[in-house]
């Protein structure tokens, strides 16, 4: 399938907006400038300053002595710039790829998605059908490359057009020198040897262009042609495994957001498992037909394919979603997959073999509605020393590399970092008899140890801990320790853990 671009040009794109926010300013003629060499110049127009006389460049005392009535606002640097990331955004519902192309255009890689709206003009009607009904003044071009469809945009009669497959330099050759995005100082040489249009020069051997206008000329003819691939940077880059569902009318209803996203997980876990993959992330993206993007995620403890249940994980979440005036677009995402072979899947699929299965649908259950971070499984880790002793799981199937110690006590609740503690000790090695913990005197009644833990010479340098099981008056059993010993200085005490 050959790679097919849309350029939309914003012919005033920063005055279009500041009338979408004050509507009064669509009647006067006014103008954004900012300071320059201790002048103010114009930095953009608005459609009736256009057609004035004012135009972008302009000193702001020269255009008021053409135009006194003209009004001047302070511009703002990085406006344009945030308002193509925003309607780039917006137009994902058209395509997965779309990029910025400062200042004022944005492209979009079509290739296989116009025939869902019924053909280019059908799809490029839309596009600008809906730009234009937000208050924007736009022009757009289709064509095989990025330099072509930009060309025909920003310089074609048309605000609308699209150039035929292969015919590119017929597009290109009655366009002025500029369309082919050369720097000023190329297109100044070119007018003064009389070249104004493309047609002019495009066809001339390549060896006296490039002697004469540098090799840049013949790098933008060539991307223009499509000799040259163009690479763009995406907004949001594509995620490999997605599926995309437009509506021919809107979706208003619960039943409706429903059957779509069984349709969108049908699709793509029949992909996943022609590829032996299962996802452990996954989102539903929801375009609104006044703009608004909703989103729900959810992750599997283990990769998986198993469409019922992923189903019941996003079921619960599908009341948050808002249709509004109605939903126009679904976008189903798993951007994080691990291999998984059919037959494990088909070990999934049973409910009574398969312990572990239960259990991790069991843990998607539960963290889909209390949250991933509130479930946590550690594996036992090869260090001696307590809080390096453990590790979180990355999923169900992660392997101890160590097994579990039984031959000595740990306590069930392991504090992240030892709590200070104030204690009184009969005798230097002897177990404490009192201890402060949160402003609480406790007394001790049993204890056991000590148990001498080092640190690991290779990893840091330390005191070795003496570690004690201690029970209270109440019952409650403490892991306390003490850091190094009498003989070298006062050593300090302190809480690790709590025994059940």
């Amino acid at each position: 399938m050959s790679k097919r671009f849309m350029v939309i040009a914003f012919c005033h794109l920063t005055t279009d907006w500041m009338v979408r926010r004050r509507p009064e300013l669509r009647t006067i003629p006014f103008v954004l400038a900012a300071p320059e060499r201790n002048r103010m110049v114009i930095k953009a127009v608005n459609v009736i300053a256009a057609a004035n006389g004012i135009c972008c460049g302009t000193v702001v005392a020269d255009a008021r002595a053409v135009y006194p009535g003209l009004e001047v606002f302070d511009d703002r640097p990085q406006l344009a710039e945030q308002l193509l990331k925003a309607l780039g955004e917006w137009c994902i519902r058209y395509t997965p790829v779309v990029a910025i192309g400062l200042p004022n255009c944005l492209i979009l890689d079509i290739s296989g998605c116009p025939h869902l709206w019924g053909g280019e003009a059908a799809y490029l009607k839309d596009i600008l059908k809906r730009l234009s009904a937000f208050g924007y003044h736009v022009k757009a071009a289709i064509a095989d490359t990025i330099g072509t469809a930009w060309a025909v945009c920003n310089f074609g009669p048309e605000p609308a057009a699209i150039v035929e497959a292969g015919r590119q330099a017929e597009a290109l050759s009655l366009l002025p020198t500029a369309a082919l995005r050369l720097e000023d100082a190329i297109v100044e040489k070119l007018r003064k040897l009389g070249f104004y249009q493309v047609r002019a020069f495009i066809h001339m051997p390549r060896r006296a262009l490039r002697r004469r206008f540098g090799q840049s000329m013949l790098n933008r003819i060539d991307q223009a042609l499509g000799w040259v691939k163009e690479s763009i940077e995406p907004l949001c880059p594509a995620v490999p495994y997605q599926e995309r569902l437009p509506s021919l009318e809107a979706i208003r209803t619960k039943t409706g957001i429903e059957i779509a996203l069984k349709k969108l997980l049908e699709g793509l876990c029949k992909r996943l498992e022609k590829e032996g993959q299962g996802l452990r992330k996954c989102s539903l993206r929801t375009y609104r037909v006044d703009g608004r993007q909703q989103l729900i995620e959810i992750g599997t403890s283990r990769a998986t394919r198993n469409i019922q249940h992923l189903y019941k994980l996003f079921e619960d979440k599908i009341s948050t979603i808002a249709p509004g005036l109605g939903i126009e677009l679904f976008v189903l995402d798993a951007p994080v997959v691990e291999e998984l072979p059919a037959n494990q899947e088909a070990i999934w699929n049973t409910t009574s073999a398969n312990q572990q299965a239960l259990i991790a649908e069991l843990i998607d259950r539960i963290s889909g509605k209390i949250g991933e971070k509130a479930i946590h499984r550690y594996l036992p880790a090869e260090h001696h020393w307590p809080e390096y002793a453990v590790k979180p799981a990355t999923s169900l199937e992660e392997k101890p590399a160590t097994e579990w110690p039984l031959d000595l006590p740990r306590p069930l609740h392991l504090l992240p970092k030892p709590q200070k503690i104030e204690v009184t000790v009969r005798l230097p090695d002897y177990p404490p008899m009192l201890f402060h913990y949160q402003e609480k005197l406790h007394r001790v009644q049993k204890a056991d140890g000590p148990e001498r833990i080092e640190q690991e010479w290779w990893l840091r340098k330390g005191e070795y801990r003496d570690y004690y099981c201690v029970e209270d008056e109440q019952g409650a059993r403490y892991w306390l320790f003490r850091l190094g010993h009498y003989d070298n200085a006062t050593p300090e005490w302190y809480l690790h853990g709590f025994f059940a």
